[in-house]
């Protein structure tokens, strides 16, 4: 399972857990709705966070995997001029 997906599904069920929890807590409406914004901006930022994360694993092995093809492609142009010096190009087009 992906990581961002299992990250995303604690975080939304602890959100909803905290929430659940705090409506069954005898508490003052404003006070109560005051606890849930601030725990929901808590989450929020949390989540946040994580999706930066994510966000720059993801760019750097996208980097890393072009930097790889980059590589491979240099090499095998290489291998190909080399390959054309060891043989003799012969164009049977020619009227020699």
């Amino acid at each position: 399972m992906n990581k961002g997906k299992v990250v995303l599904g604690m975080v939304a069920s602890l959100a909803v857990g905290t929430m659940v929890g705090l409506l069954f807590a005898p508490e003052k409406g404003s006070r109560l709705r005051r606890r849930i914004a601030d725990k929901g901006e808590d989450y929020v930022d949390a989540l946040k966070n994580k999706m930066e994360e994510f966000a720059e694993n993801v760019n750097k092995k996208s980097q890393n995997a072009i930097h790889d093809v980059e590589k491979m492609i240099s090499k095998a142009t290489m291998n190909f001029e080399d390959s054309k010096k060891d043989h003799k190009v012969v164009d049977v087009n020619s009227k020699s």
